[in-house]
């Protein structure tokens, strides 16, 4: 029997071959049925068309500056309109092509750091509640922050180690190199 095991023949060696294909597609479309259309939604509440800004996307992203400039658009610089325009257009991209299994590790990256801004924005720029925001170890699994983001967090970082998958635009390339 060792010696099956050492040469990998072992039965549960099939499964986990089998999960190393299926398990980076599964978390892509898990992603996709739970989170593409929530991201894709904020994205378009950002822009007003393919260049402009939408007003509330600058309460969204600075809400405690878009404040205290009276919330006046003109009083906000031209670097906040590029982080508030980079922001929608990363909701849009990084989605789509984690989706596609295009550039997955990566994408899944961007989606990581953009999770963390928006969990920081959301407790300091917004000042949410310390419900909301919720705790880890605690018998609620409920919260928006500290429950629900730990588990997008997760397959971002899942994906961010095993890529796309077998059945990714990623793995196409690398088959054809």
């Amino acid at each position: 029997m060792m010696g099956l095991i050492k040469r990998g023949i072992e039965p549960v060696d099939g499964m986990h071959r089998a999960g190393d294909a299926v398990m980076p597609l599964l978390a892509r479309l898990v992603f996709a049925g739970v989170l593409l259309i929530y991201f894709w939604n904020s994205a378009g509440t950002k822009l007003d068309g393919l260049f402009t800004i939408d007003f509330g996307a600058y309460a969204q992203i600075f809400p405690k500056k878009f404040e205290a400039a009276g919330f006046d658009t003109s009083m906000m610089s031209t670097l906040d309109a590029l982080i508030v325009y980079a922001a929608a257009c990363g909701e849009y991209i990084l989605p789509a092509l984690i989706i596609l299994g295009l550039f997955t590790r990566l994408a899944s990256l961007g989606m990581i750091v953009f999770v963390i801004v928006q969990s920081l924005t959301d407790i300091y720029g917004h000042g949410i509640d310390a419900a909301t925001i919720g705790a880890w170890f605690d018998r609620a699994s409920n919260s928006l922050i500290a429950d629900q983001r730990a588990f997008w967090m997760f397959l971002f970082i899942y994906l961010v180690f095993y890529g796309g998958g077998a059945l990714s635009v990623d793995r196409l390339i690398a088959v054809k190199r």
